[in-house]
């Protein structure tokens, strides 16, 4: 592929982006920020699918499947390093992105049933 300036700018910005989350405090701060979101999310999904009541079911099996597959992403990613004996190197940051948000999800939907039940 040809270098316009175009690939140069995302792969200058994508390198500096890198660069920028190698600080350990950042991306712990980007985690926390995808468990809240995902706590955000829960209370969303909770009140638009118990106002509707016609669609708890097919949302329920969609986020149960949602939450296997990226368990299972994450995971195996783990598995796999640990195999081929690399397990200094750290996960994907998308991996640890989503599986916040899927710990943040699954607690907000904890929290809203303790809501429900009292």
């Amino acid at each position: 592929m040809q270098n316009t300036r175009l690939s140069t700018f995302v792969d200058r910005l994508l390198g500096q982006f890198g660069r920028w989350l190698r600080n350990p405090w950042r991306r712990l701060s980007l985690l926390l920020i995808s468990i809240l979101l995902g706590n955000f999310l829960a209370t969303i999904v909770s009140t638009i699918s118990g106002q509707q009541a016609d669609l708890d079911v097919v949302v329920s099996i969609f986020l149960v499947i949602a939450s296997e597959v990226i368990s299972w992403a994450v995971y195996k990613s783990d598995r796999l390093r640990i195999q081929a004996g690399r397990d200094v190197e750290p996960r994907p940051f998308l991996l640890e992105i989503l599986n916040g948000t899927k710990l943040g999800f699954i607690y907000g939907l904890f929290v809203e049933a303790f809501k429900l039940g009292s």
